[in-house]
């Protein structure tokens, strides 16, 4: 029974690291692709991601994204594994949501 334990903490921790992981080399996709089309100054606030994503092939990603007094909540679709494959493509799907600052912080 303690090796059955011991098995699975050690699964869960190493899923905990593969879902960490996940999370910093899609942003770091993001921000190339950003940097690739010249938006330079929108800056990735935020990801989510599905708890099942780091063992996927497809993925729905949310990107927060902000610029100066707006925020923008986008849909990526990931075909494709960041860490696993050698090609990866991403689709924007959709804007879900944008809001607009105006008078914050003296801008």
């Amino acid at each position: 029974m303690g090796r059955l334990i011991s098995l699975l903490f050690i699964a869960a921790l190493a899923y905990g690291g593969l879902y960490l992981y996940y999370g910093h080399v899609v942003r770091q996709a993001i921000d190339e692709q950003l940097e690739a089309r010249g938006l330079t100054a929108l800056e990735v606030e935020r990801i989510d991601y599905d708890p099942l994503a780091p063992v996927s092939n497809e993925a729905t990603i949310r990107a927060e994204v902000g610029y100066r007094g707006a925020d923008a909540t986008v849909t990526i679709r990931l075909q494709g594994h960041p860490i696993f494959s050698d090609e990866m493509r991403m689709e924007l799907d959709g804007l879900q949501n944008l809001r607009l600052r105006f008078g914050v912080d003296g801008n």
